[in-house]
Formats: structure tokens, sequence, C-alpha cells
């Protein structure tokens, strides 16, 4: 009677598994639920939450020639980690296209986390430079006006000339941090 070995599960495969399996555990982000109107919808509600309890985005909205919504982001990670979101671009309060946003990241981490977050292109030529992209990256520039726990940043005058201001908000989960660093944006068609 001949015995087969037992596979062993290395350490790096263990956790790329466990990243993937609180990632799909983490979702209800919309993947596989891609159409427009339930986008939209969302970017409605979220919009109306970001303005409601953080009024200071009323003025940075009303200014901004853009305004890129992302309802709903799932980032999870045990070493490894991952993010994804779909949301809407919106110019004068008409959707225009449809991007994904989606995030890597090394290092010791551990959890999930599902937040908010609405980037507003202050100028023309960001709001340009963003949709002639194949794949725009958020980078240290982005100014915040609302990070981490929904604090208020003061929109003061060196925050309010930034080319791309950024709120992030709604977090709910193990994380903590919410960070758009690194975070790729790709038009979508959903």
């Amino acid at each position: 009677m001949s015995s087969s070995p037992t596979p062993r599960l290395s350490r790096r495969g263990f956790a790329l598994g466990m990243a993937g399996l609180t990632l799909t555990a983490a979702c209800g982000n919309g993947v596989g639920n891609s159409n427009a109107a339930t986008i939209d919808a969302r970017v409605d509600a979220t919009l109306n939450q970001l303005y409601s309890q953080y009024p200071n985005t009323v003025e940075i909205g009303q200014k901004a020639n853009g305004i890129l919504v992302m309802p709903l982001v799932t980032e999870a990670g045990f070493m490894f980690g991952a993010g994804y979101g779909r949301g809407a671009l919106r110019i004068n309060d008409v959707t225009v296209d449809y991007y994904s946003a989606v995030k890597g990241s090394a290092g010791f981490q551990i959890g999930a986390q599902q937040y908010a977050h609405v980037l507003f292109f202050m100028t023309q030529d960001a709001l340009n430079d963003f949709r002639s992209s194949s794949g725009w990256t958020a980078g240290a520039d982005v100014g915040y006006v609302l990070k981490d726990q929904g604090d208020s940043i003061a929109t003061d005058t060196t925050t309010l000339l930034s080319p791309v201001l950024a709120a992030v908000f709604g977090q709910a989960g193990l994380q903590v941090g919410a960070s758009l660093e690194g975070t790729k944006y790709t038009r979508i068609i959903p």
C-alpha cells in the first residue's frame, strides 16, 4: 500500500489565499453588479452623505471642474492587500464616464475595510489629464479635505490650490488609515 505525500501549503500561498478569501468575503461593492443605473444611484447617495455630513465639501464640489465618486471601495489583506471599487465621473452634475479603482499593497497588514471617496478636480488641466490617461494613479500630490476617520481638514488657501482634492470617509472595518496613494483609476463600460 503506497501513501501519497500530503501537499504542504507555503506561507506565501496561505497569505495569498487568505487575502483573496478576505477580499471576496468583504465585497459588497458592486462586483458583478455593474449596470450604470446601480452605480449612478450609489453615486447620488454617496454625494448626499458627503455633503450632509461634511458641509465644507459643498463649496468645493461647486468649484470643481469634475468630481469622481467612488461609493464603495473594499480593501482586504493578509500580508499582501488589494482593493477594488466602481464609480462615476460627473461634470456639471451629469455622469460622463464610469471608472474602476484598483489598489495593491505589500507589507504587514491584516484585515479588511470599506470606505467611500470623492476626487474633486479643481482645474481643467487636472480633469483633462485624468480623462485622457489610460490609467490614472493617485499620487502624493492629492490634497485631502477629509482623511482617515473622516476628520475635517480646514479648506485653507494651500489646500484649495491643489489641482486634485480628495475626501475619504465612511470607513468601516479593521484596517486603519485609508489612503488613495497608489490607487489606479481606469475607465470602464458598465
